[in-house]
């Protein structure tokens, strides 16, 4: 906090009525210029002069920051968050590149218990969920083993629970047990008179034991995960300042919401603004909390965790002006996918999004952080809400301790990060204002394969229509005009069914972006209530499931009253965590695949999430649409896109009445009067109590306290990576890239999914040969999310997406040609030949390289493929910047130009030879095997990546530190 010869030390000062608290006043620095600056540009000044060593953080790259009107987007500067917020997915190579740079730094020479996490780090394990029970009854999923070797379960018929009591203490108040069967002591408004269903005592908050499916899902994920869960807890134990928040507590940037910020840090008495960088690109999500905060790749975290600072070129700053008031219809989900699409046409790509304006004051914190969770759908590096009124009164209403609050606001007023739109003379300059009136918002879904394609609701069935007729695209499905009517009868649990176009065979309500928002979740759950009451369902075949951001959204559901009624209608609580969202989904009943296959039925899935890539919930189901919660419960019972919600009905109600969407919509009363009984302090109070006792199997857990970690070679969980292999005190020159191969010929839009897979292991793919060499069964393989600490699985999975279009191929699948031999084999394979055979590769590709969500195997497979060079049109910053920390040097096309333009085939060799003195943004010459000779740009941006890639990575970088 200190640092001996900072230039900023005389700004120090106390803060006001709190005398012994100190902090760095920097709005008395540079006079009216810091008036001027946006909130979050203020943050990283703030940074910047805590944090100014002289060495990794300079006095110029303070005065670069406040000078930002004239300096931004070109220079580069260091920003040091205050905390790091890990996912277990991208988690734990981060960590197993911990304790492999350990056993490196001992091999070498240094001491490996130096190596530590020099930023207070929080690891949450959220990815690891699998839906193998749904509906309380486990599905047929190819994986649901793993781990340690199980007995087999035999399948389970649906259960009908009997009433549960809970004994309470007998406070005043309370007239007996609270019992889950007992619909007279419903906690909330509505009565429940349906069994197994966890419900709350309404005086005391607390829960009935977790329904059958929960308690299941828990039990398997643990045993298959058991070998990570080691890790993780043998990292807690080893590594100083890490804290790992166990499987069931909720989902990462739930949970750093909900639990992990602090608004303000206090360390010994001295105060700045909380901020974090995470490996999940929903770390955004805090930024509705006024926290700044945004998703890198594991590489990057890994550098933040040893003292490093994420640089970054100086960002455009977008102000987002929200005016007017949105339709009673419109929820927070609506208000999401609109301002995704005014910002995308914007082209707010990697620049920073602030919002103003008179209609910030008019949404709740849940509906800023479910806009600021979608900013990477729309390419923002954040989106972010100063803290004002409205924020305050949402971390009173969480049991924010009083003090802590008032200690809060007074430095926050104090450095001129507070916002106050009825004091506030004048607003801060922006690079540019982008306004957005609410009151034109109205329903929307987003699909059918990307999230930025919004279809208005009432245009859903004509939009679908459209998709039909367009040829293969990022819309079209090219049906033919004859077939578009097409019914598939198919018998499912002894009745016969009718699939068409547009059927729904997934729906889910899962952990991501809106269980964060208890309007929307309480929305979903008054229209379930309204329609088992008016006599509608959901039909059995369609796969439904909620999976709650945490335990607190399950409580409200609960206490309101409305769990029994999604429960009836097949939206059971299977879990906490990331689901669906990843692919971890079980597969769909295997009557219903084969007749969608068969008739080459154009099936659907409706999730309130914010990934619709296609290909990733389910390899059968072509159409994905992100809808709200409560459109997702309507779209099941209706059972098809093909509708008009407003002449069609949804269904038949008792009596043979057609019951339609506004009869059972609830109003913004409604949702008002529940969301104030439901939505209360002691609800956070239960959860950060989950949180802080963890659970008993994870406490149970055993796992080494050995300063090395004891690599076991039978693990195909576990193992220690090659990163290491050549460390040596000083690193060689980077290398001509001669005579390479062109590994993959791809085209745009190229996502982080299809170069690094999340979901399930294919059983033909090579990592499935791998595992079956290991002596493991399908059913053992897990998910390549949950395999990330074994190379040997990830460098296998690289490329190995279905839906990987490759310009070799001609069509969708995991394959290419290895020129030497003129073979098409699995990707794997073909850079395994090239390796064996000493020729480098390259990957050739079209605009946006690297979208999604940011994943550091998207760069540490195709590094460990043997790829050298990526050359693109252009790339996704984030996804970019993971390239050059693990030694990839990215290549652009000159402004104009491409493969078709310049008239490469991709069957050329190539060859690129990089000078003795790299510079930030000089091009390089690239000659090819037919004697063609042309310039692209090396994108490394500042003299930090320089080094980073002249040490073969950040990786190598950091461990030469401790040597």
């Amino acid at each position: 906090l200190f640092f001996p010869g900072s230039p900023y030390q005389p700004v120090i000062e106390a803060l006001g009525n709190y005398p012994q608290k100190k902090f760095y006043n920097v709005s008395k620095l540079g006079g009216t210029k810091y008036d001027t600056l946006p909130y979050s540009i203020r943050v990283l000044f703030e940074s910047s002069v805590r944090n100014c060593d002289g060495f990794l953080v300079k006095e110029t790259d303070a005065m670069n920051i406040l000078d930002w009107k004239t300096k931004q987007n070109n220079v580069e500067v260091p920003f040091c968050p205050a905390r790091v917020v890990l996912q277990d997915f991208t988690g734990i190579p981060a960590m197993v590149d911990f304790a492999a740079m350990r056993e490196a730094v001992r091999n070498a020479g240094g001491d490996p218990v130096k190596v530590n996490p020099a930023c207070p780090t929080d690891l949450t394990v959220d990815h690891s969920l699998q839906i193998d029970f749904s509906k309380c009854a486990i599905q047929n999923a190819p994986n649901p083993g793993g781990g340690d070797s199980q007995k087999p379960m035999a399948k389970l018929s649906p259960l009908k629970a009997q009433p549960r009591k809970l004994p309470c203490r007998g406070q005043t108040g309370c007239k007996g047990p609270c019992s889950a069967g007992d619909s007279s002591r419903n906690s909330g408004p509505f009565s429940a008179q349906i069994e197994n269903t966890p419900i709350l005592c309404p005086f005391h908050l607390q829960p009935v034991p977790e329904p059958e499916t929960v308690l299941k899902n828990q039990e398997m994920e643990f045993g298959r995960n058991k070998e990570r869960l080691q890790f993780f807890k043998w990292s807690a134990k080893v590594f100083k300042n890490i804290s790992i928040i166990p499987p069931e507590t909720g989902m990462a940037h739930q949970v750093n919401l909900e639990y992990l910020s602090r608004v303000v840090f206090e360390v010994k008495d001295f105060l700045y603004p909380d901020s974090v960088v995470g490996t999940d690109s929903h770390t955004t999500m805090v930024n509705g909390l006024g926290i700044l905060g945004w998703g890198v790749g594991g590489i990057e975290t890994e550098a933040v965790m040893l003292g490093m600072p994420v640089t970054l070129t100086l960002p455009e700053v977008v102000g987002c002006e929200l005016t007017g008031t949105a339709s009673p219809l419109a929820t927070s989900i609506d208000i999401v996918l609109s301002i995704t699409k005014h910002l995308r046409q914007a082209d707010v790509a990697g620049k920073f999004v602030e919002f103003f304006g008179s209609g910030v004051s008019q949404l709740t914190v849940a509906d800023r952080t479910t806009i600021a969770n979608m900013c990477p759908e729309y390419g923002a590096i954040l989106s972010f809400f100063p803290v004002d009124n409205v924020t305050l009164k949402h971390l009173k209403h969480t049991g924010f301790d009083k003090a802590k609050l008032e200690v809060t606001e007074a430095y926050l007023k104090a450095v001129k990060l507070f916002r106050n739109d009825e004091t506030s003379s004048r607003e801060p300059e922006y690079s540019q204002v982008v306004q957005i009136n609410l009151s034109s918002i109205i329903p929307y879904v987003s699909g059918p394969k990307r999230s930025q394609d919004r279809v208005a609701v009432n245009n859903m069935k004509s939009d679908f229509q459209a998709c039909l007729n367009e040829k293969s695209g990022v819309k079209g499905f090219q049906i033919a005009v004859e077939k578009q009517n097409d019914i598939v009868p198919v018998q499912y649990e002894g009745n016969e069914y009718k699939l068409s176009h547009g059927c729904i065979v997934i729906a889910a309500v899962i952990s991501c972006t809106n269980n964060c928002n208890p309007s929307v979740m309480l929305a979903a759950g008054l229209l379930a209530k309204k329609a088992v009451e008016a006599g509608l369902a959901v039909q059995p075949y369609i796969r439904t499931s909620l999976s709650p951001g945490s335990g607190m959204v399950t409580h409200y559901l609960s206490a309101s009253g409305v769990l029994p009624y999604l429960s009836k209608l097949g939206f059971e609580v299977v879990g906490y965590g990331c689901s669906t969202c990843v692919g971890n989904t079980a597969p769909l009943p295997e009557a219903i695949r084969n007749a969608i296959k068969q008739g080459d039925i154009v099936a659907c899935g409706v999730l309130s999430g914010t990934k619709n890539f296609e290909g990733r919930l389910c390899d059968c189901v072509r159409a994905n649409y992100l809808a709200s919660p409560p459109l997702v419960v309507a779209y099941a019972i209706a059972g098809t896109v093909r509708i008009d919600f407003e002449t069609e009905p949804l269904g038949t109600g008792f009596n043979g009445k057609s019951i339609y969407l506004r009869d059972i919509w609830p109003t913004r009363k409604e949702l008002h009067t529940v969301e104030e009984e439901c939505v209360i302090s002691s609800m956070f109070k239960e959860l950060k109590e989950k949180m802080e006792k963890g659970n008993k199997r994870w406490n149970l857990l055993e796992a080494p306290e050995s300063t090395l970690f004891p690599w076991d070679v039978k693990s195909t969980y576990i193992r220690c990576p090659s990163f290491f292999d050549k460390l040596a005190k000083e690193p060689v020159s980077p290398q001509p890239i001669e005579n390479a191969h062109v590994l993959l010929y791809l085209g745009d839009s190229v996502t982080t999914d299809h170069i690094s897979p999340a979901g399930s292991i294919a059983r033909s793919s090579a990592a499935a040969k791998y595992l079956t060499s290991k002596g493991l069964t399908p059913r053992e393989f897990n998910s390549y999310g949950a395999r990330r600490g074994n190379d040997a699985v990830m460098t296998r999975g690289t490329f190995a997406n279905i839906k990987l279009l490759n310009k070799f191929i001609g069509k969708p699948a995991p394959k290419t040609i290895h020129f030497p031999s003129g073979q098409t084999l699995d990707v794997f394979e073909a850079a395994e030949l090239y390796q064996k055979e000493g020729i480098p590769v390259i990957i050739l590709a079209g605009k946006k390289y690297g979208l999604g969500s940011s994943r550091d195997w998207a760069a540490k497979g195709p590094f460990l493929l043997g790829v050298k060079a990526v050359l693109a049109e252009s790339y996704e910053k984030v996804h970019k910047s993971q390239l050059i920390g693990i030694g990839i040097a990215p290549l652009q096309f000159l402004p104009g130009e491409n493969p078709s333009t310049l008239g490469l085939t991709g069957r050329e060799q190539f060859s690129i030879l990089f000078p003795p003195e790299l510079s930030p943004g000089m091009t390089v010459d690239i000659k090819t095997s037919t004697g063609k000779v042309f310039s692209a740009i090396a994108l490394f941006e500042n003299d930090m990546e320089i080094t980073l890639y002249k040490h073969g990575g950040s990786l190598n970088f950091v461990a030469r530190r401790f040597l």
